[in-house]
């Protein structure tokens, strides 16, 4: 499948997609504490997209590696379970949990995709630095992103910036080209050497997506069959922009 290239009247439709998505992710992070489910967040944040006008693109998605659909709106993974967690209502936050809020959005018929990575309650040092090394990671990837570049400049800028901080970089999980899809070519590793291809081009759509380990990089399938898990118990975090390509740089749609 090859790269597509938007329109700059579909980018248009994207950034408005995107700001709901943005939106939405910033109210649920703010219903995130101690005491609540991850299965009330997801519900949350179904009711709040729909009434935006727009659509949850993971719900009935079919990933990959999976022989049925997602089927919530929202992606919770909690502590070591690095992306793709299934929320529940049995799942409880509490005190000193890293939970990671991964969303996706149709509206008008394209898609945007976004994650953070938030707190719950008082974390302690290593916690904290584990999420703002990753955020970080996440801007001076943002940071390559114009016409010229390349899909390697991206991975390299990250992988540098994690293990130098001490971390570990998930390396079979990457970001993706998104738009007319949930997902789409090309796969951004977070990892890489510069000048390694495909070339970025004005009009390409890339989801940029972090996900850092405080331990090892291995992580495996979760019971639920969705959510990846660090092999090793250790804590993760991970953060998701959707951005384009665009003839000066960048233009950031999920803010």
């Amino acid at each position: 499948m090859a790269i597509t290239i938007k329109t700059e009247k579909e980018i248009e439709i994207l950034k408005e997609g995107g700001k709901i998505l943005a939106e939405v992710l910033k109210k649920i992070s703010e219903l995130a504490k101690p005491g609540i489910s991850t299965g009330f967040l997801n519900q949350k944040a179904r009711e709040m997209i729909l009434a935006r006008g727009a659509l949850p693109s993971f719900e009935g998605y079919k990933p990959s590696f999976s022989d049925r659909p997602y089927p919530t709106a929202l992606c919770a993974s909690l502590n070591d379970v690095v992306v793709h967690g299934l929320p529940s209502k049995k799942i409880i936050l509490k005190e000193g949990d890293i939970l990671k809020l991964d969303l996706g959005v149709k509206y008008k018929n394209l898609f945007t995709d976004a994650a953070i990575t938030i707190g719950i309650g008082k974390l302690t040092d290593d916690k904290i630095k584990l999420i703002e090394v990753t955020r970080k990671s996440l801007d001076l990837a943002i940071e390559k992103v114009k016409p010229g570049n390349y899909i390697g400049d991206i991975g390299q800028v990250v992988e540098r910036h994690v293990e130098s901080n001490g971390f570990s970089v998930v390396k079979v999980l990457v970001g993706h080209g998104v738009g007319y899809a949930v997902h789409e070519e090309p796969n951004i590793p977070n990892y890489g050497k510069k000048g390694k291809e495909p070339e970025l081009k004005s009009g390409m759509v890339l989801a940029i997506e972090p996900m850092v380990t405080m331990g090892s990089a291995e992580v495996r399938l979760h019971k639920d069959g969705f959510g990846y898990e660090t092999v090793d118990g250790s804590f993760s975090a991970h953060f998701e922009h959707t951005l384009a390509v665009m003839d000066n740089g960048y233009l950031l749609l999920t803010k």
